[in-house]
């Protein structure tokens, strides 16, 4: 396990937002557990990356471990050109490198997940909905995220999806903060 230090940053390089990327984006499909490798990697080689993480807080053994992982799991995504890609297959920590077909639509997507993070809201691992009430956030730090709302036993989620990978993560959100999109 890494020390909270030794973890790459979400963003590289670290002040820009994923939006003012100009190249092409790329999903890597890493081999089991080299998400973070692979982000090192990618830094010493100066390509550009997105690796949403978020915390996971266990106890065990009397003591409170915290974590920081993947958000997706096995995935990491990555701009650059062709030499780029080239370069991530040489690091030896990729199964698969997965071409973007609709670009724009993945940028939006993820810089959703990019503003609730900066935001510093608890972004969960969530599973993937085809169906639901389509909502937006009118306030707040979240304001104008668009996703999926769930209820759950004790509060209300807004779920955000990528759906390229079949993936999402949500937060949870108060129903004053959204407003009914379909």
């Amino acid at each position: 396990m890494l020390k909270i230090t030794e973890n790459p940053p979400v963003i590289w390089p670290e002040t820009t937002s994923i939006r003012d990327f100009v190249n092409r984006w790329w999903v890597a499909h890493t081999k089991s557990r080299n998400e973070k490798a692979l982000a090192h990697d990618l830094i010493a080689k100066g390509v550009s990356y997105f690796l949403p993480m978020t915390w996971k807080v266990q106890r065990k053994s009397g003591r409170t471990l915290r974590s920081l992982l993947p958000l997706f799991g096995g995935y990491l995504f990555f701009t650059g050109e062709e030499n780029a890609r080239l370069e991530v297959l040489r690091t030896n920590r990729v199964a698969n490198i997965i071409e973007v077909k609709d670009q724009k639509k993945l940028v939006d997507e993820l810089a959703q997940i990019e503003q609730a993070l900066r935001a510093g809201a608890p972004l969960l691992p969530h599973k993937y909905l085809k169906a639901g009430q389509r909502c937006r956030v009118v306030g707040g730090p979240l304001m104008d995220l668009q996703g999926l709302i769930v209820r759950t036993k004790n509060a209300m989620r807004l779920v955000l999806q990528v759906d390229m990978l079949g993936q999402a993560a949500s937060v949870e959100i108060d129903t004053d903060m959204i407003e009914v999109l379909d």
